[in-house]
């Protein structure tokens, strides 16, 4: 089985390209900086992570395209893929990639430090999420009578 789960935050902006022909299909790669459970140095404190190259096809391109930012956190699974090219001098080159089947956000745009405010639309009230950063927000005192459920 093939099979790779990965989080980590996005080392740049993706690279989007389309291939040729007809039905042109997004191709966008990106890199993911994944953080390391354990440092190779002995009782070190050391931040290491390791820099993975995601490559996304087809309508998950199109999304990292539009959606996906240098430093986003992101959840990924698909499989690893390896292949080999000569280049121009001659050297063959090897290449591992994970190969993206499915792809999300791991963190709420609020906690990245993106406009994460909520806005209400009854009685033009604004609702701000609350002060504990956990994505959820703040339902004033006093309005049980606008709320759908109870």
């Amino acid at each position: 089985m093939n099979k790779v789960i990965l989080m980590g935050r996005l080392t740049r902006d993706p690279e989007v390209r389309y291939s040729q022909g007809e039905n042109a299909m997004a191709i966008a790669r990106y890199t993911l900086a994944v953080d390391r459970r354990f440092s190779r140095n002995n009782g070190g404190d050391d931040q290491s992570a390791d820099f993975i190259g995601c490559v996304a096809f087809g309508r998950a391109g199109e999304f990292a395209e539009k959606y996906f930012r240098k430093g986003t956190k992101i959840a990924i699974t698909g499989r690893i893929q390896t292949g080999s090219y000569t280049n121009k001098d001659g050297v063959k080159i090897y290449t591992t990639d994970v190969v993206v089947e499915e792809q999300e956000f791991a963190e709420s745009k609020n906690s990245s430090g993106g406009d994460g405010g909520f806005a209400g639309g009854n009685n033009n009230r604004t609702f701000e999420p609350s002060g504990a950063g956990d994505g959820f927000m703040n339902i004033p005192d006093g309005i049980d009578e606008e709320l759908p459920f109870n």
